[in-house]
């Protein structure tokens, strides 16, 4: 079985002022380890310290797997 990243969305909210924040954890396949933390979304973009291509602690592979999977479910309307 290939190995690959892992993202759960723990749970979401949406606040008065149209931003959706998203707690999440997840498994990092080429840094082989676990992570957690929270994303936010404004007009529609994703924003954190998790999926910063600077902060982060995560592989820039994962970094991309999870900003792609988080958008796919933002804009098929899974946090609203």
């Amino acid at each position: 079985m290939e190995q690959q990243h892992v993202l759960r969305v723990i749970d979401f909210r949406n606040t008065e002022h149209k931003t959706t924040f998203v707690k999440l954890s997840g498994y990092d396949y080429v840094c082989g380890k676990e992570f957690e933390g929270e994303v936010k979304f404004v007009g529609g973009r994703p924003y954190g310290d998790i999926i910063h291509s600077e902060r982060s602690t995560l592989s820039p592979e994962c970094i991309q797997f999870v900003q792609e999977l988080l958008l796919d479910k933002y804009n098929a309307g899974e946090f609203h």
